[in-house]
């Protein structure tokens, strides 16, 4: 069985509705599978259009990353480098997802971490499963941060000018109020129905915040005055600090397994059609906040673009409202789906029967959550820069994009045996250097990003 994939083994009420469970990230407790013909008549019984797989994709891509755009153009050294360079990672974030729906048909499998798994062997598997637990652990952080920046200007506009900050307007107590009375409870419960009403929040926020950035830029406001705009980077190496941020705004491919295995048509070229279509959404989103973002404050931008305008602009402070409201709504599912990983690597390391896992999952996930929520809340009080968290999980998020994907694609092609074409050897080649490419980013983001961090 998988971790909650049936409520009433559970000995729980809540949705019946597949979709509304918790089956994106799930980890499994024992290493055995779901029979072959559950499986057929769930995918036989109706499945997500070519349309609505798009949708998704997108909606698993756009969120809390728009804001750094701006900032990432800024630092790979203008315009030009930044579309430069995005569009090369996405040559690769678009074969990435082709291939994990490649590896997830040809090992029967529904999930990121399992088709790792299925794919590369055990070892690789756990590795994939500590990845995806930190990542999510990490954008959690972030959400922090997002909620600390865009509250603490909404608050501004409510204040007089010249006046002191009272207490109970502190930007840390305004993190671990919200925290407490909103996030917590939403996280508690082993259920994440209300996420098809977040997920419909999300989209609609982040397509605001690019019409906004967008407007401000075409008719700005008399008080912004932008710096002057950098026609190159500093260094080489600056180009490179902007790929974090590019690959945790383009990282869905952990959210994508799932959809593929749901799809009506579980067909390469079908998937190849989603994947395109998403990315060009995405990369017109991304692009238009990023470039307009960039060009109304030049190099002064802040890593949160919304904290670049003043704090009584009416539109942007909706465009903040929408944020906090993605960014509530969006913890839970990201907390849901590191503590589904840890739980079955928690399970599978003890070896425990599952009526033993049974009677102690209500006393275990209470106490995952609280130890989860206490550790990002306390980091997110004290880390107040998104930069920084971003720096560190987007160079996790190059694994996810280049390197898992690359290392699935050379095991699917090294198990066949029967014919080693031009083409077989090419698809090898370009696993090597997938793998290479994203073990280059991660190792020198991550490295950069704590360098900055203790010369700071």
């Amino acid at each position: 069985m998988a971790i909650n994939a049936d409520v009433e083994e559970w000995g729980g009420v809540g949705s019946t509705d597949p979709g509304e469970r918790a089956w994106l990230l799930q980890s499994p407790s024992v290493d055995s599978v779901p029979p072959v013909e559950t499986r057929d008549q769930s995918q036989s019984s109706g499945g997500v259009s070519l349309i609505g797989a798009v949708f998704i994709v997108v909606n698993a891509a756009l969120g809390a990353g728009l804001l750094n755009f701006p900032a990432a153009f800024s630092m790979a050294g203008g315009i030009t480098a930044g579309l430069m360079l995005q569009m090369f990672m996405l040559i690769f974030i678009i074969t990435g997802l082709v291939i994990l729906g490649y590896c997830s048909q040809v090992s029967n499998e529904s999930t990121y971490q399992d088709v790792v798994r299925a794919s590369c062997g055990k070892v690789t598997g756990v590795l994939c499963e500590i990845a995806i637990a930190v990542y999510t652990f990490g954008t959690c952080i972030a959400f922090f941060i997002v909620i600390g920046d865009q509250l603490d200007r909404l608050i501004d506009v409510a204040r007089h000018a010249g006046d002191v900050p009272v207490w109970y307007t502190d930007r840390k107590f305004l993190i671990c109020v919200v925290a407490v009375l909103i996030i917590l409870p939403l996280s508690i419960p082993k259920e994440i129905g209300f996420q098809k009403y977040a997920s419909a929040l999300s989209v609609m926020g982040t397509w605001y915040v690019t019409i906004v950035v967008i407007i401000k830029y075409i008719w700005p406001d008399k008080e912004i005055h932008p710096a002057p705009l950098p026609t190159t980077s500093a260094s080489w190496t600056a180009v490179f600090n902007a790929m974090p941020t590019i690959c945790f705004g383009f990282q869905c491919h952990v959210s994508c397994v799932p959809v593929f295995d749901s799809m009506k048509k579980k067909a390469l070229k079908s998937w190849g059609i989603v994947v395109i279509l998403s990315m060009i959404i995405c990369l017109f989103v991304y692009t238009g906040t990023g470039v307009c973002g960039f060009l109304t404050f030049g190099s002064n931008v802040s890593q949160d673009v919304l904290m670049s305008y003043p704090p009584d602009d009416i539109p942007v402070a909706i465009a903040r409202a929408f944020i906090v409201i993605c960014v509530i709504t969006s913890y839970p599912i990201l907390h849901f789906c590191g503590r589904a990983v840890i739980e079955g690597l928690w399970l599978r390391f003890q070896g425990e029967q599952v009526e033993v896992c049974v009677r102690r999952e209500q006393r275990r996930r209470i106490l995952q959550t609280l130890l989860w929520f206490v550790v990002t809340l306390v980091l997110a009080l004290f880390i107040p820069d998104i930069g920084r968290v971003i720096s560190l999980i987007g160079g996790l998020a190059a694994c996810f994009i280049f390197v898992f994907p690359g290392m699935c694609l050379i095991q699917a092609k090294l198990s066949e045996t029967d014919n080693r074409s031009a083409s077989w050897h090419v698809l090898v080649v370009f696993g090597v250097v997938m793998i290479t490419l994203g073990a280059f980013i991660f190792g020198l983001t991550t490295t950069n990003s704590i360098y900055q961090d203790i010369i700071s």
